[in-house]
C-alpha cells in the first residue's frame, strides 16, 4: 500500500488564472492544466533563482519529488508554447502557507483579512466579494 501523498506548500497563489497564446482566441485553443505546485516549482527555481534543494525545502518535499514536479511543469509549458495551447493554473495536492482570498470584482489577492466578505479596495457594496482560495 503506497504512502499517502503529502500536501505541497505553496507560498501564495498566482496573480492570474493562466495564459493563452497571442493571436488565438481562448475558446479556440485546447487547454493544458498546470497544478499549483507545478507553478510554484517554476516560480521558485526560475523566477526566485533558488536551487532545487532550497526550493524542495521551502515546499516541504524531497528534492527528487520537486524535480518530478518541476519537469512536469516544464513539459506542459513547452507543449503549450509549441502547440499554441492555453495554460490553466488550478488544482493539485497543495496547501497555502496562509489564508488567501481573491476579490471577484478587481481580482486582487488578499491574505489574512479581518472581514472575508469585503475587498476594501473596491467601491462595490456587494457582500461576499472575496473568494477563499484555500478551500
Amino acid at each position: 500500500m503506497p504512502r499517502p501523498k503529502k500536501k505541497r506548500k505553496v507560498d501564495h497563489p498566482p496573480k492570474m488564472l493562466g495564459f493563452k497564446p497571442f493571436g488565438i482566441r481562448f475558446c479556440d485553443t485546447e487547454h493544458i492544466v498546470m497544478q499549483f505546485e507545478e507553478y510554484e516549482t517554476v516560480k521558485l527555481v526560475i523566477y526566485d533563482k533558488l536551487s532545487q534543494d532550497a526550493a524542495a525545502e521551502k515546499m516541504e518535499v524531497s528534492r527528487p519529488t520537486l524535480t518530478r514536479i518541476y519537469n512536469s511543469a516544464l513539459k506542459k509549458i513547452g507543449k503549450a508554447f509549441v502547440e499554441g495551447k492555453s495554460i490553466l493554473i488550478k488544482g493539485g495536492d497543495f496547501e497555502f502557507e496562509k489564508d488567501w482570498y481573491k476579490c471577484k470584482t478587481c481580482f486582487k489577492l488578499v491574505d489574512g483579512v479581518k472581514d472575508d466578505a469585503i475587498c476594501g479596495d473596491c467601491p462595490s457594496d456587494e457582500k461576499n466579494e472575496l473568494e477563499n482560495l484555500n478551500e
